[in-house]
């Protein structure tokens, strides 16, 4: 009889655990459901669960806790990037009307009699004012790119935009005494894109890697249209090459720049649905491109 009456009490014991295990299971899909929920979408609704069990209450409530802060978070970032933007395209408007002027007045400067000397200092502050008028029109052209999203997408030869930029480049390249080894793939790759924010992709990554080269250039294209753009950087560290996309960013040899070069290939590479990485092996800076 007793066997009988441990084996009845086990049994209940058992019946009970797998409800209260169930109990829990529906719980836990509930606060994942909800979970689910506040990360995709802006509400204050709390996470509510069935169970009457008061350690699954505490749980949903201090995750309910969280979510909240971290959507606090999140309004403090985008307010702060938004901020950030409108500052940024505000300054940069404000700095090219003086900028312009500057220029005006340098223009009739130079006409007048001057001396060697004053010649000379006349020439550096027109060189130093066009590098600041470069950068402000950077500035410009990044807050206008990183706030408004709308592209004109049309079927590209990948390969033609990229030979059009790199003869764009030709003078730059003579310059800094490098000759480019290009090679690409005869196949025509042609893909769904904006053709002016490709050039600027190109234009923006070939104008890094002439800041940083230490007189080499290649670019190859494979056939299923990868895009690998490499020189000989050894004067940076694989730290600073993963911060290059970062905005504002700078290295040392880079000081006539605003860091916004890489930054810019890469917001307009992800708005077209493209991957853009950078990698550095020994001494060899690649960024790679690719567009499906």
């Amino acid at each position: 009889m007793l066997p009988w009456i441990i084996c009845g009490v086990l049994t209940v014991i058992i019946a009970i655990l797998m409800v209260k295990i169930r109990i829990m299971q529906k719980s836990m899909d509930e606060i994942c459901a909800c979970m689910t929920e506040h990360l995709s979408s802006d509400t204050n609704q709390l996470i509510t669960v069935s169970s009457s069990d008061k350690h699954v209450r505490h749980l949903a409530s201090e995750i309910a806790r969280q979510l909240a802060e971290l959507r606090r978070q999140r309004r403090q970032y985008i307010n702060g990037d938004r901020e950030l933007k409108e500052a940024v395209t505000n300054i940069s408007h404000d700095l090219r009307t003086p900028l312009t002027a500057i220029c005006g007045y340098l223009e009739l400067l130079e006409a007048e009699e001057m001396t060697d000397n004053t010649r000379r200092y006349v020439e550096q502050i027109a060189n130093r004012t066009e590098v600041l008028k470069a950068l402000t029109e950077e500035l410009f052209r990044y807050s206008v790119i990183s706030s408004v999203s709308d592209l004109t997408y049309e079927k590209v030869n990948v390969g033609r935009v990229l030979e059009d930029t790199l003869i764009s480049f030709y003078g730059a390249f003579e310059q800094k005494n490098i000759t480019p080894n290009i090679s690409l793939t005869d196949s025509v790759i042609v893909r769904t894109l904006d053709k002016s924010a490709l050039s600027r992709i190109f234009g923006n990554i070939i104008s890094n890697a002439l800041k940083y080269s230490d007189g080499d250039f290649s670019v190859t294209m494979t056939e299923d249209g990868e895009l690998t753009f490499s020189n000989i950087a050894s004067e940076l560290s694989s730290v600073e090459v993963g911060k290059l996309f970062d905005r504002f960013y700078t290295v040392d040899s880079a000081r006539k720049s605003t860091g916004l070069g890489l930054s810019i290939a890469k917001l307009l590479t992800e708005q077209m649905g493209g991957c853009i990485s950078a990698d550095y092996k020994g001494t060899t800076l690649s960024i790679r491109i690719f567009f499906n």
